[in-house]
């Protein structure tokens, strides 16, 4: 693997709404992330990536771009973001904003250029097709419920296709007009200064045509996209075309929102001459997904199903290039409550977790809060929620039959909004996210889980977080930990996740994924104690015991 400027660095995603509001609106804000740099260089980060901050009705938060070219006032202003990418650079940050460019927003200038004209050059920007006896070209459901085609505003005989919500009509990507505004916008970004993008549902930008039905996998008589997906072929054209035209000659970092890509093509999306720097492993975060939606779903992966996840994806992707780790982001429940089961929930547990995926091959990222351990909110009902993909599944859920408290207990366990609930820094009014109103209710046990509290408590989540950044940067070990080969170490042995890291120093990584303690095999001498989740460690000879929730890594 060819080194590059990126691989030793630690990421960390922003949502830029939930994370520090400076000016007392109740929503998270640009001067309010600057104020904050000097904590994330104290955690460790050195890449930050912020959710959507561009201009936007916020239908879906902000993946709904009204305008590529200007910061939504709700964030702050254009100077406003041009001093953040200052500041970040005075203490050698880089800052990522989304790329979002599979969709706009139905009140981006474009859509409503088409809707004036659909036969003309606009109408071309976008899937616009004739109805016809009241029917639609196929029968694929969106993203967040329903069909995927609308009617066309002021053109009842009209309908466009949007993959997502309705107010994010997709972009054609056949078009090359459209590629070359994608180009522009991307550049003009980095000429700013900006150190890369995270790609945003990129798989989608390439559609199987003509448009016809797939088979019908729920009550609704509609077909899921992923039938789509795997039969469209030739995406690799438009992502090779803009990674030459933009990140390349930039030098810049992207990492790819990728699902669906077949194993051929891993290569392709991340090797030497890849598309992207990076992609995200999201196999634990699908793992357990239902077809027939949330309510059918595993709300928690044991163990060894995580094992499983995180193994087969270290496996698969070797040396071929440098994956992105991650155990949350802005669209999946907190990672803690999603692979420690409730009554097993502990800090132990959290920095087991931390450990564990941190350690492995790749770019680790860090979601906001996901360093002090910040969990899924207990949401009294489904009139708390506002996450627009919920409130879907929660109608799915009640078209399968179930009740509304059922229903409304199933999908809560997966709802963005347990991830998008206010950056919890104090224990005092609204966690110190705010002094106005928060736009989405504080998590109650701010009280307990906080910044504040944490950084003065050397045995913490987040001083663990401190410790894990602090070895992937040192100078001793970097090598080993950033590069080093992934080898499996007792892998058939259950609740225990082992693996070596082997390079310049060779590395065990141990971690007791069960309240039961137990005895392991060492496979050689313990020269150093690099990580101790817990205040004692037992090493006798040639083995070790690994009390409850205890994760180590050792020097061997």
């Amino acid at each position: 693997m060819k080194k590059q400027w990126w691989h030793d660095k630690v990421a960390y995603q922003i949502y830029p709404k939930s994370f520090y509001d400076s000016n007392g609106d109740g929503i998270g804000d640009l001067p309010g992330i600057i104020s904050k740099l000097d904590y994330l260089k104290d955690l460790g980060v050195d890449i930050v990536w912020l959710s959507p901050i561009y201009k936007s009705p916020l239908a879906d938060e902000g993946y709904d771009i009204a305008d590529y070219y200007s910061i939504d006032p709700r964030f702050g202003t254009m100077e406003d973001m041009e001093r953040l990418i200052e500041e970040a650079k005075k203490r050698d940050m880089y800052i990522l904003m989304d790329l979002v460019v599979n969709h706009c927003s139905d009140e981006h200038e474009w859509f409503q250029k088409a809707c004036q004209d659909p036969d003309g050059e606009y109408g071309n920007f976008f899937y616009i097709e004739d109805r016809k006896d009241g029917g639609t070209p196929c029968n694929w459901r969106s993203y967040f419920g329903g069909p995927v085609w609308e009617p066309l505003p002021g053109h009842p005989d009209k309908q466009y296709l949007h993959v997502f919500h309705k107010k994010q009509p997709d972009l054609n990507w056949e078009n090359p007009r459209v590629r070359e505004e994608v180009y522009k916008n991307i550049n003009w970004w980095l000429d700013k200064g900006l150190g890369g993008f995270r790609i945003d549902a990129i798989i989608n930008i390439k559609k199987k045509l003509p448009f016809r039905d797939y088979p019908v996998d729920r009550a609704d008589g509609l077909s899921g996209i992923d039938h789509m997906l795997a039969e469209a072929e030739g995406i690799g054209e438009f992502l090779g075309e803009m990674a030459e035209k933009t990140f390349r000659p930039h030098n810049a970092f992207t990492v790819g929102e990728v699902f669906n890509e077949k194993p051929e093509e891993i290569a392709d999306f991340i090797g030497e001459n890849g598309y992207f720097s990076s992609m995200f492993d999201f196999a634990e975060t699908v793992y357990g997904k239902s077809d027939r939606g949330w309510y059918d779903s595993s709300a928690y992966l044991n163990p060894e199903e995580y094992k499983s996840c995180i193994f087969s994806t270290q496996k698969k992707i070797g040396d071929t290039g440098m994956i992105s780790n991650i155990i949350e982001n802005h669209d999946e429940p907190r990672g803690v409550s999603h692979y420690i089961c409730p009554e097993d929930l502990c800090d132990a547990s959290k920095k087991l977790l931390a450990g564990v995926y941190f350690m492995l091959k790749g770019l680790p990222f860090i979601y906001q809060g996901q360093e002090i351990g910040m969990e899924n909110m207990k949401f009294n009902s489904i009139e708390d929620v506002d996450d627009v993909s919920t409130l879907d599944e929660y109608q799915v859920a009640l078209n399968a039959g179930l009740g509304e408290e059922e229903a409304f207990r199933r999908v809560a366990a997966f709802s963005r909004d347990n991830a998008r609930t206010p950056m919890q820094w104090t224990d005092g009014k609204n966690a110190g996210f705010t002094e106005g109103t928060p736009w989405l209710r504080v998590n109650p046990n701010c009280s307990r889980i906080n910044v504040k509290d944490q950084e003065k408590n050397a045995g913490s989540v987040l001083s663990f977080y401190k410790k894990l950044t602090a070895l992937r940067k040192s100078e001793e070990y970097k090598e080993t930990v950033v590069y080093g080969e992934f080898v499996p170490y007792l892998e058939q042995e259950k609740n225990l996740i082992g693996y070596f890291r082997e390079g310049e120093k060779k590395l065990l990584v141990l971690a007791n994924f069960q309240k039961a303690p137990r005895e392991v095999e060492l496979p050689g001498i313990v020269k150093k104690v690099l990580l101790n989740n817990l205040e004692d460690l037992t090493l006798n000879d040639n083995r070790i015991h690994l009390d409850s929730w205890q994760f180590v890594t050792l020097e061997i």
